[in-house]
């Protein structure tokens, strides 16, 4: 028997029923009627907490820029102990959220919402971010003013890096990876950061 809008915590169940069916069929491929059946709720109780589909989707996403954003400070950890040790500690924490929480990974970046439309999504969402633009603004603070990288520009790099490693060698058919995707990660920074002056060439 369904047990309608009482429920200890319907909100919560909610998201983590969505969590489910996003490892079973993708952020985009269940129903919100799915995610009430999974939490064992009527239809209509749902939309007393969710406008739609994407309304909880765009609540697990920003759940898990929260839990992002504080793995990406733990890791930063104030620029310690080293300007490039923290740069590359938030390298590894992006890998290490893709795999530990997947089902908020894809929310966040496969659920083709916008954080824009969603204001608690996008404040928690450039929380993270700013991790990394300090990181980067730490490493390259003592380069000269004419060949240093805007920060955002520095990080969105980085992002994108990881980010690629993580789609192309973390999800789906791991066994085509030719490295580990650490390897694979921390010889694209250093490769990187080699092409900014940053590390010896030899390094």
């Amino acid at each position: 028997m369904k047990r309608g809008y009482h429920h200890g915590n319907l909100r919560q169940a909610l998201v983590e029923a969505a969590l489910a069916l996003i490892a079973e069929k993708g952020p985009q491929g269940f129903t919100l009627t799915e995610a009430a059946k999974a939490a064992d709720v009527t239809p209509a109780a749902v939309y007393r907490h969710f406008a739609g589909r994407d309304d909880l989707l765009a609540e697990v996403a920003r759940q898990g820029y929260d839990i992002f954003a504080a793995l990406m400070e733990f890791a930063y950890n104030n620029g310690q102990p080293t300007a490039l040790a923290a740069f590359e500690a938030t390298g590894r924490a992006y890998l290490a959220f893709a795999r530990k929480y997947p089902g908020h990974y894809q929310a966040m970046f496969e659920s083709g919402l916008s954080p824009a439309d969603y204001p608690d999504l996008a404040q928690v969402a450039a929380k993270a971010r700013h991790v990394l633009e300090r990181a980067a603004e730490s490493l390259s603070q003592h380069m000269p003013a004419d060949k240093r990288p805007p920060a955002i520009m520095f990080s969105s790099h980085i992002w994108a890096l990881s980010h690629g490693v993580v789609e192309l060698f973390m999800r789906g058919d791991r066994q085509n990876a030719p490295f580990p995707p650490e390897d694979l990660l921390e010889a694209g920074i250093g490769i990187y950061l080699r092409g900014l002056g940053l590390l010896p060439a030899d390094g």
